[in-house]
């Protein structure tokens, strides 16, 4: 299919990859060919058993590597109508204990064992009701796909990704699949196994550019929300979506979205509403290693500078936007704030700016120091136009943060 049937992964390349993963501590999740054994049909159907006979000997090749593995996952993109073909809910729920079961006598005796992930691909509610109420027992995460903002050549993809209401649209994705989760009581998570928000590569100079932060970010900030435990970015490097410039390897605004809040957003999510214009975008967690909470402000807005009070479940008459969250609120003077924008307010612009600073990393490859401004936790958080905040409040004292500490 699509030209790949008769791909071929050698050992030994497995093991220079390996040695790679080892080197960089990367986590590896490896998805596994669902189609070997099956027939396609003339309805675009794939029917018949997993054929997991090849699957099995590099899997037990990898064990006698001694090669970690975090999670296998079955297939890509083949649940409910699938892309160049499908399997159905019931067969594919099958193949998964099958995946286990394998799992299970290849890594016996060997702790931890990995995740198993399915099914990697589009949500339909059907068909993953379907599939998780007979896989219960045996899924460690369930998996979908997103590209949320069509096609990669859309002309009109960065109004798209500047305006609130089509970034809402993906809420009830993240949504009905966690009450799917909640509903079976599975240990089961979700993940987003793969997003690169416009599929076919993206757009060049938006999904490698500044203006892409807006949706990465809020991406994360919504499916966090919905207690989504992983999200894969589509790509690190490759693609017109890479974190990478696919030519001289430096980082692209995204890798530094991504590392202050992988730095600054902890675990823990905390319910959050703003009160105010709909074009800012607004969340807020547990510190991730520090105390105290951290608020993300994403300001959609090319041309008003938004003002935002914090106020913990307060419901009097406020001056300014305001942000909602729980109590209580121990007062500090001080808090850290992060501001992002464009070089030279481009938002086609691979060139993101920290603080007015230019992030770029020096001649050894060392990503630079991300230094805050500190600010007077009595004052409101201004929030520029077509910017992005990260503000550390270190004195909040909410219950759900304490407990980490």
């Amino acid at each position: 299919m699509f030209n790949f049937s008769h791909g071929c992964l050698p050992m030994p390349r497995w093991d220079e990859l390996n040695a790679l993963f080892k080197k960089t501590g990367a986590k590896i999740i490896f998805g596994l060919n669902a189609l070997s054994g099956r027939t396609l049909q003339p309805d675009g159907t794939s029917t018949g058993t997993w054929d997991h006979k090849n699957a099995e000997s590099f899997m037990r090749y990898t064990v006698s590597k001694n090669y970690t593995i975090h999670g296998w996952e079955l297939g890509n993109e083949l649940c409910a109508e699938g892309v160049g073909t499908r399997v159905l809910a019931d067969q594919y729920a099958l193949d998964t204990i099958a995946l286990e079961d394998m799992v299970q006598r290849v890594y016996k005796g060997i702790k931890p064992r990995p995740l198993i992930l399915a099914p990697g691909g589009f949500f339909d509610e059907k068909w993953f009701i379907d599939f998780i109420d007979r896989t219960t027992p045996t899924l460690g995460a369930v998996t979908h796909h997103l590209y949320n903002l069509g096609a990669g050549v859309d002309k009109n993809l960065v109004n798209k990704i500047l305006d609130p209401s089509y970034l809402d649209r993906v809420y009830d994705t993240f949504k009905d699949l966690l009450d799917i989760l909640k509903m079976y009581s599975t240990r089961a998570v979700a993940w987003v196994g793969e997003s690169g928000g416009a599929y076919n590569s993206g757009q060049h100079l938006v999904t490698n550019a500044f203006v892409f932060s807006f949706w990465y970010l809020d991406q994360l900030g919504m499916s966090s929300a919905h207690d989504t435990k992983t999200y894969c970015r589509q790509s690190f490097i490759g693609g017109n979506y890479g974190l990478l410039n696919t030519t001289t390897f430096e980082p692209n605004p995204d890798y530094y979205s991504a590392l202050l809040w992988h730095r600054l957003m902890g675990r823990n999510v905390l319910p959050t509403s703003f009160s105010g214009t709909k074009k800012i975008r607004a969340y807020a967690h547990c510190s991730r290693v520090s105390r105290g909470i951290t608020l993300l402000l994403i300001n959609l807005d090319n041309s008003t500078t938004v003002y935002a009070d914090v106020a913990f479940n307060s419901t009097g008459t406020f001056k300014r936007k305001t942000i909602l969250l729980p109590p209580p609120f121990k007062g500090g003077n001080i808090r850290e704030e992060f501001h992002l924008t464009a070089k030279d307010g481009d938002l086609h612009s691979q060139t993101v700016l920290l603080n007015g600073n230019i992030l770029a990393v020096n001649s050894a490859g060392d990503i630079p120091p991300f230094v805050p401004v500190y600010v007077n936790s009595l004052t409101p958080i201004q929030v520029a136009p077509h910017s992005i905040v990260f503000a550390h409040l270190p004195n909040a004292d909410v219950p759900a943060c304490r407990l980490r500490h």
